[in-house]
């Protein structure tokens, strides 16, 4: 009956322990996701807020909406589009070939600052949507093998437990024995409820690379995104608050994670730990809820070309 105990105390030290499995170790270690550059620039190269009163008070603002205004200054093409505006407003052209040839120019400009900001939006929403995937899949493969684990527990404790009845039941005559058995295999059923209780695998990742640790700390510039994506999230006016901080606030009125720093905010905002597969699949989708914002901006960038070319 000892041995039977011993047993069952290293199965559940076995269960709980953290699954080291090397194949899946190297793929955590080798994340393809991060293929992008560090960015480096000061807070004097991200854009500077465009004044209300220059929204309403321009001739600009009459022909595109604050929203698109607002895009174009975050993609730095508001220059160019007063430029634009003022050499098609002209009803009497100073020279009518240069008049046109720059109106060409500019309009490739823009369109090539358009379609640029699209593909850096796209490399970044890439990353996020690569980590999300990868994270999601680690969290599948530990869901799998805990709910396996669970399975053959459960099967224990139903052998056990016919095993018990049957030994109890009249296969052994001694009333002592009968008792010792019955006493030991109810313990056994407990030890495999206990462990499938508290059965959490965990996987240790680590992430040096941490894109919503930028989110959460919110440094004046960041090295993970590019300096007009940085402005975006961040940029706040008297009326609305920044998306980074709208995406805080759902991360914490959805409960996955809380306002004050704590161990799981350590967890997900540091460099690394160990990891549950519950855990693992909300940083998956707090991955997912900041690509959809980021990846949103290209709505905008097509809204604002749709406003220039009706121009």
């Amino acid at each position: 009956m000892d041995r039977f105990l011993y047993l069952l105390l290293v199965l559940f030290l076995t269960s709980c322990a953290t699954t080291k499995d090397l194949s899946l170790n190297q793929f955590i270690k080798t994340s393809k996701c991060n293929q992008q550059k560090e960015y480096f620039y000061s807070i004097s190269e991200l854009p500077t807020s465009l004044e209300s009163s220059y929204i309403e008070g321009t001739s600009l603002s009459k022909k595109i909406t604050s929203n698109s205004l607002h895009i174009a200054n975050t993609i730095g093409v508001i220059d160019l589009l007063e430029e634009y505006n003022d050499l098609k407003s002209r009803k009497v052209p100073v020279n009518e070939l240069e008049d046109r040839i720059r109106l060409l120019e500019i309009k490739q400009e823009i369109d090539h600052q358009i379609n640029f900001s699209s593909l850096i939006i796209s490399a970044v929403s890439a990353e996020l949507d690569c980590e999300e995937e990868r994270v999601s899949q680690i969290a599948n493969y530990l869901s799998d093998k805990q709910n396996s684990l669970e399975s053959k527990l459960t099967v224990g404790a139903i052998v056990v437990g016919a095993t018990g009845a049957i030994l109890t039941g009249g296969v052994i005559k001694s009333g002592k024995a009968s008792n010792a058995v019955g006493i030991g295999t109810g313990i056994g059923e407990a030890a495999l409820g206990l462990t499938m209780l508290f059965n959490k695998k965990k996987i240790d990742i680590k992430h040096e690379r941490n894109i919503l640790k930028e989110i959460w700390e919110g440094p004046e510039t960041s090295t993970l995104f590019p300096s007009f994506i940085w402005y975006y999230l961040n940029h706040e006016d008297e009326d609305k608050t920044s998306l980074r901080k709208e995406i805080i606030e759902k991360w914490t009125q959805f409960g996955q994670i809380e306002k004050s720093p704590n161990v799981l905010s350590n967890l997900y905002f540091g460099t690394g730990g160990k990891y549950t597969s519950d855990q693992l699949n909300n940083r998956a989708d707090m991955y997912d809820q900041l690509e959809s914002q980021i990846y949103l901006l290209k709505q905008k960038l097509m809204t604002l070309a749709i406003e220039i070319d009706e121009m």
